[in-house]
């Protein structure tokens, strides 16, 4: 694709959906998969996430990146109109590194999501596109109420949970607070998924340790938190997944936890697994995604003690 062509895209694109859509400076071939990368921030927003001086966030040049490397275009934006707008059906699969109701203007002020657009979404993925959930994609559509307790998150509210949810395949309650970054050990589950390749298992990581519950049953799980010897209420529990995969209808998701700390952005092991994740959610990459909940994480179910509310 010559620049000129991507700059007429980019215009396009911007007349739309306004000024929170770029498109990355180094484009593949035409023919190449397309993935659009979501931050907008209706909650609480990471600083991976922020863009500082109108420049891109370590999130948008880190998947630009691995687009460069693996050979996909990658899109960015905070704008929630792009889901309304008939371009969202040329990508592949959708990142997202999200907070909060997204049908809201909430933190950052971006124009939100319509309910419209959230139902095309949910649609679009069941018919095919891929989903990557990073991190605060799980911090996402909470059902609500959620009171600043937070006593609802503290539910394993099953069938009657938001389908965004149901489609990630979980939900987050809290993080520990004191400390809030800690190292832990990652059980390897499935050393061959893509990314994962000549990784051994246990992984120390140190990172923002998302406490979650309401897995889908049918997710395979790639890496376990194991809780053994973490400090924290969130964490007094069995081990349970971090990183997963899942099929939704014929669209393949993914979601990983780690993603807090902007060190990480540029750690390679989480790169690479990220990368393996989005290979596989635009069917670059193949793996072998059958359900191991039970096996991986026997205590799955298990919620932690309840905590005052930590952001």
């Amino acid at each position: 694709m010559s620049a000129s062509t991507g700059r007429r895209e980019f215009l396009l694109t911007a007349a739309v959906t306004g000024a929170g859509l770029a498109l990355s400076k180094r484009l593949p071939a035409a023919s190449a998969k397309s993935v659009l990368v979501f931050t907008k921030s209706s909650g609480f927003e990471h600083d991976v996430v922020k863009r500082v001086d109108g420049k891109p966030s370590l999130v948008d040049d880190a998947v630009t990146a691995l687009g460069d490397k693996h050979g996909f275009h990658v899109g960015v934006t905070k704008d929630g109109r792009i889901f309304d707008d008939k371009q969202f059906h040329s990508y592949s699969a959708v990142v997202f590194f999200t907070t909060g109701d997204l049908t809201t203007l909430g933190t950052d002020g971006k124009p939100p999501m319509s309910p419209e657009g959230k139902e095309k979404l949910l649609d679009a993925i069941h018919k095919g596109m891929g989903f990557v959930g990073v991190h605060a994609a799980s911090d996402t559509f909470h059902p609500q109420p959620d009171p600043k307790d937070l006593s609802n998150r503290y539910i394993a509210h099953g069938d009657q949970q938001d389908p965004y949810l149901k489609i990630l395949g979980g939900e987050f309650i809290i993080h520990g607070s004191t400390p809030r970054l800690q190292d832990t050990n990652l059980i390897v589950n499935d050393p061959k998924f893509p990314g994962l390749e000549g990784v051994t298992s246990p992984v120390k990581f140190n990172d923002e340790w998302y406490s979650l519950k309401d897995f889908a049953t049918d997710m395979h799980v790639i890496l376990t938190l194991d809780t053994h010897g973490m400090t924290g209420a969130p964490y007094q529990r069995p081990p349970y997944p971090a990183t997963w995969a899942r099929m939704h209808g014929k669209g393949r998701v993914f979601y990983t936890a780690i993603g807090d700390r902007p060190d990480n952005w540029k750690n390679e092991l989480f790169l690479n697994l990220l990368g393996g994740g989005i290979r596989w959610a635009i069917g670059d990459a193949n793996a072998n995604v059958e359900t191991n909940l039970k096996e991986a994480a026997p205590g799955y179910a298990e919620i932690p003690p309840k905590q005052s509310a930590a952001k």
